[in-house]
């Protein structure tokens, strides 16, 4: 990796003291500022891997809009994944006084000091550590020894995180949602519409002021459509999620593994090799009982699943 460093390296914590002049600076993210999950999947594409992100940490996060990331490790082969959320991160900014602007790149503590081999310290209640290949925050109580976070020499890698500024106005998750409450409050007013005659001009106007400012569709029979579309798509990733789900949390015997998994069109395909006939009979009996639509194929001890979504 080349030394190229060309701005001064900030560690951002809402508890931690740092001196900010404006100046522009790269941005090393605390361990308080994200959550991460280290996995192992039979996958080769980042992009695959980051389609799985919000059902990984589906069970995991609490309520929030979030952002993910992922990279793969170097040294041990796993997939490193993270969620955070911007608005979060924005305002330990701002109350840094360091202003977007000034930003060159921001980084996880995980990716830029995994490789510290003593205690940091960040305040009196809590210093940086790495356990198990991954960077936490711990009660500086724990710990006797702490040495002072120096960042003048880290030379930073390329796993860099891109903040979204707005992106905490928009809950994407919740878009779908959203627009099915909006088309059920226009049949509700088309409703009221045809009972109430006698104000029927009024409601005419203030429907047509709706629809102007919300800049929906023309017709009731158009945004039916819309609302047909998003149903079907949230239906849609809601059986993508359970049937994932399901795949990736299926016991295994000590031999038998999962050598792929993927998505195309509106079939998921999953390998798992070392299969006899009778665990054939097993994993698709249990996967059956759960309704899972699913055909399979056991050629030279090699379990193939095709599941319809």
């Amino acid at each position: 990796m080349q030394f190229n460093k060309q701005y001064k390296v900030l560690f951002l914590d809402p508890d931690y003291d740092i001196k900010y002049t404006d100046e522009k600076v790269d941005i090393i993210l605390s361990p308080s500022l994200y959550w991460i999950k280290k996995v192992s999947l039979p996958l080769n594409s980042l992009r695959e891997v980051k389609a799985l992100l919000p059902s990984i940490f589906e069970d995991t996060l609490p309520d929030g809009i979030f952002s993910y990331s992922v990279y793969k490790s170097e040294h041990d082969s796993l997939f490193y994944a993270f969620a955070y959320e911007d608005k979060k991160v924005l305002d330990v900014l701002a109350q840094k006084n360091i202003p977007v602007s000034n930003i060159n790149s921001v980084h996880f503590a995980q990716s830029e000091l995994n490789n510290i081999e003593h205690a940091i310290y960040i305040n009196n209640d809590q210093c940086l550590y790495t356990k198990d290949s991954t960077v936490v925050l711990l009660p500086s109580s724990w710990i006797e020894e702490k040495e002072k976070l120096d960042l003048s020499n880290i030379t930073l890698s390329k796993h860099k995180v891109t903040l979204q500024q707005f992106a905490h106005l928009i809950d994407y998750k919740s878009l779908y949602g959203i627009i099915t409450v909006l088309t059920l409050l226009i049949l509700l007013t088309g409703s009221e519409w045809f009972i109430t005659t006698q104000r029927s001009a009024d409601i005419r106007a203030k429907t047509d002021e709706f629809f102007v400012k919300e800049k929906l569709s023309a017709t009731m029979f158009e945004n039916r459509s819309i609302l047909k579309k998003y149903e079907k798509t949230h239906e849609f990733q809601t059986k993508l999620r359970e049937y994932l789900t399901q795949l990736l949390t299926l016991k295994l015997n000590k031999n038998e593994k999962m050598t792929r998994i993927g998505l195309k069109s509106k079939t998921i395909f999953a390998d798992f090799s070392n299969i006899n006939k009778q665990r054939t009979a097993e994993i698709t009996s249990l996967l059956n009982s759960t309704g899972m639509p699913l055909t399979q194929v056991l050629k030279d001890g090699v379990l193939h699943l095709e599941i319809k979504i």
